[in-house]
C-alpha cells in the first residue's frame, strides 16, 4: 500500500468507477472492468488482486478474446500505471499483441496553488487571448480550430471528433479553453471535473511550436484552475509529456506515477 497520499486519493478516486463513468456499456471480469466508449475499448482496475504468472496470463487472454469476439470496437486500451504490480505486466500484454504506446507522467496538486495570474506578453503577431468557449452558433468552428491545432502538434490521429467534443461541450461534462493569437488557436485544452471525486482533469495544451516559451500554457493550466477552484475542485490531475511536465511542476503539480497505455488494434 502507498504511503504517498496524493497517489492514494489518485488510486482510490480516479481508477474503475472514475474511468468508466461515460462508458456505455461495462463488464467486471476479475479484478478489471471492460468498458466500451465512443472512442474504443479501455480496461480499468484498482490492483489486479495479486495476479501474475499463467493467472495473469489468462485474464489478459480472457481480455482480448472479449474485446475481439464480444465487441465491434477497432481498438482498446489496457492503461498501466508505473507502481502496478507485477513488474513484467508490460511484457506480457506485448506477449498478448497489445502495443505500448509513449510512456507520460501522472501529475497531481492543488487546483488553489496553479490558480495564479500568469502574466502574456504581447507577440508578434498580437496580443493573446485566453477563453472559455461556450455553446453557441460559434462552437463548432471553435472546437474545430482548437482540435486542428492539437492534431498539428500531437499528430496522432485519435483525438476527439468535432461531434463527440461538441457533444462534452453543450452537456457541461468538459470546460474547453483556448489562447487565441489574431484569432489564431495558438493552444487549447479542457478541464474535466472527475464527477463524485475531489479530481478535475486538464488535457490536451498543445502550444503550436513557434508560440511556445511565451508562458501561454501556463496562463490555460492557470485559467483552468482558476475555474476548477471556483467549482469546489481540490485536486488537477494530469497525465502529461516530457514536455510539459517542467511547465506543470513549475505552477504546482508533482509527480506521483508514470502512465503507459497499451493498445491492441483488430
Amino acid at each position: 500500500m502507498t504511503t504517498d497520499p496524493l497517489l492514494a486519493a489518485y488510486d482510490e478516486q480516479l481508477r474503475t468507477d472514475a474511468e468508466m463513468a461515460r462508458a456505455h456499456e461495462v463488464v467486471r471480469e476479475g479484478p478489471l472492468l471492460w468498458g466500451v466508449f465512443d472512442h474504443g475499448g479501455f480496461v480499468s482496475y484498482r490492483d489486479l488482486d495479486g495476479a501474475v504468472g499463467e493467472e495473469l496470463d489468462a485474464l489478459i487472454g480472457r481480455t482480448v478474446a472479449h474485446f475481439r469476439d464480444d465487441t465491434d470496437v477497432a481498438s482498446f486500451e489496457w492503461k498501466s500505471r508505473g507502481h502496478d504490480r507485477p513488474a513484467d505486466l508490460g511484457d506480457r500484454l506485448v506477449a498478448h499483441g497489445l502495443v505500448a504506446e509513449p510512456r507520460e507522467t501522472v501529475m497531481i496538486g492543488e487546483a488553489s496553488r496553479l490558480a495564479v495570474d500568469v502574466p502574456l506578453a504581447e507577440t508578434p503577431e498580437g496580443p493573446v487571448v485566453v477563453r472559455r468557449l461556450e455553446p453557441g452558433p460559434s462552437a463548432v468552428d471553435d472546437l474545430t480550430r482548437m482540435l486542428d491545432a492539437q492534431e498539428s502538434v500531437f499528430g496522432t490521429g485519435r483525438g476527439p471528433s468535432v461531434a463527440s467534443s461538441l457533444r462534452e461541450l453543450e452537456s457541461g461534462g468538459s470546460e474547453f479553453w483556448v489562447a487565441e493569437v489574431a484569432d489564431r488557436v495558438v493552444c487549447g485544452g479542457r478541464l474535466t471535473p472527475v464527477e463524485g471525486t475531489e479530481f478535475a482533469g486538464i488535457w490536451g495544451g498543445s502550444t503550436l511550436p513557434e508560440f511556445r516559451g511565451r508562458g501561454i500554457y501556463r496562463a490555460l493550466v492557470a485559467a483552468r484552475a482558476r475555474s476548477a477552484v471556483a467549482r469546489g475542485i481540490r485536486f488537477i490531475h494530469s497525465d502529461c509529456t516530457d514536455m510539459s511536465r517542467p511547465i506543470l511542476e513549475r505552477s504546482g503539480l508533482r509527480a506521483v506515477t508514470t502512465t503507459t497505455p497499451y493498445v491492441w488494434t483488430r
